[in-house]
């Protein structure tokens, strides 16, 4: 019999990174005779494995006001300090109260004790970390100075108690060397690298009956290429790029941005629009026809899944300015799809060293960029021969089989080898 594990994070929904790693991790660790529950304030979980804690997320309204005084302020009010400990002690009894409904023998906070969204709950993790000593793997996705915006702020002392904190039966988990690196510098916390992940071994959905006519339900003539920007419509993104490179590549192009600005404001948007009018592209925002899942929209029409585009792709694009990791490159490799990426730190740090072939820019596109794409999308064995070497290199190093490997370890820290639950 195996153990029982809880992950803990603001929300398991949707086709955010935190949440799709979330469910990867949960699967490998249910293949190793595991099981996992889960607590967030939005989930998509059956009720038999989950535990909604609506203060958890932090869109929650009473939350949102506590982060807007904790990052607008150089000054702490004494208002402040009791109202973050007032949610801490409700969010604390929701954390008790989920490791006792479930009988759990491992915490696994997402990005909670990592990211200071909602302090009271990083606060309240720690706390209940340090009162039982349960054993636990942070996984750490993105720290709070690697965001200028958290940088001003009035909670120094609770960031550096609990983002992360630095406890004994605690395993830090990240997902670059950067912030490896940084962590040991910064706190003296060592971690284990375990990066993103696809499952490589399976291949990757092809078009079907479904996702046929995805060209002319977004609108995009049969003779123009499609690219592919699969990210939400955020500064760091850097979609301008994209939009340069559709309207100077000289070929018939529509670029489609598949998702909506989020919880990032929404200036960036529309910046991204005009940008996209002014150079006179075929753009399309899609993100009202891009579900997590296959369904229909009030009118009747077809809600794709973001799988049910990729097939379509004939590049994606990739200019991202700053990245934890790169879902979105690991999507394009696992689909066999020439991807335009720029070359931010993570990907020139761990990725590009393991030889994928990728066609690149540094900060902007050079005249260089736009040739070598040109040839390469009127090129379909050198496309072919690069995807299928990418391919490989991605089962190589992301592959389940990799984490499967790596959370075995990791686990064995705290329960030697896999052996029957006490």
């Amino acid at each position: 019999m195996g153990r029982k594990i809880g992950f803990i994070s603001f929300r398991i929904s949707g086709t955010d990174g935190v949440s799709l790693e979330t469910m990867k991790w949960a699967t490998i660790l249910e293949r190793q005779g595991h099981t996992c529950y889960f607590m967030a304030g939005q989930l998509d979980i059956p009720d038999g494995r989950s535990f909604i804690s609506p203060l958890s997320h932090f869109t929650n309204q009473d939350i949102v006001q506590l982060y807007r005084e904790c990052f607008g302020f150089a000054r702490r009010p004494e208002s402040l300090t009791k109202g973050l400990h007032k949610y801490r002690e409700l969010l604390k009894k929701d954390v008790y109260e989920f490791i006792k409904r479930f009988d759990l023998d491992l915490l696994i906070p997402e990005n909670v004790v990592t990211i200071p969204l909602n302090i009271p709950l990083g606060m309240a993790i720690t706390e209940v970390i340090a009162e039982t000593g349960i054993p636990t793997i942070a996984h750490h996705h993105d720290f709070f100075w690697e965001r200028k915006r958290f940088l001003r702020n009035n909670v120094w002392d609770y960031l550096n108690s609990c983002y992360p904190p630095h406890l004994n039966s605690i395993h830090h988990v990240v997902i670059n060397s950067s912030a490896q690196n940084q962590l040991a510098l910064r706190t003296g916390i060592s971690s284990t690298l375990v990066p993103n992940v696809m499952e490589f071994e399976s291949p990757p959905p092809e078009i079907d009956d479904y996702n046929r006519d995805v060209r002319k339900e977004l609108g995009i003539p049969e003779d123009e290429l499609l690219l592919l920007q699969p990210t939400r419509v955020v500064q760091r993104k850097g979609i301008e790029h994209a939009i340069e490179l559709t309207a100077r590549l000289g070929l018939p192009a529509t670029l489609v941005i598949s998702h909506a600005s989020g919880d990032e404001g929404y200036e960036y948007e529309q910046r991204v629009k005009e940008f996209a009018e002014l150079l006179g592209t075929h753009t399309l925002f899609v993100d009202e026809k891009i579900g997590d899942q296959r369904g229909t929209a009030m009118d009747g029409s077809k809600i794709f899944s973001l799988q049910d585009i990729y097939p379509h792709a004939d590049l994606v694009t990739y200019p991202s300015i700053f990245e934890g990791f790169g879902n979105a490159f690991l999507e394009a490799i696992y689909f066999k799809k020439p991807i335009l990426v720029n070359n931010y730190s993570i990907f020139s740090h761990d990725i590009k060293p393991k030889g994928f072939t990728v066609i690149e820019m540094d900060e902007f596109i050079s005249q260089t960029t736009i040739d070598f794409t040109r040839n390469l999308l009127q090129d379909p064995g050198r496309i072919k021969e690069m995807v299928e070497n990418n391919y490989h290199l991605g089962l190589k190093y992301y592959s389940y089989s990799t984490l499967d490997t790596l959370l075995n370890a990791i686990t064995s820290t705290f329960w030697g080898q896999p052996g029957p639950r006490n």
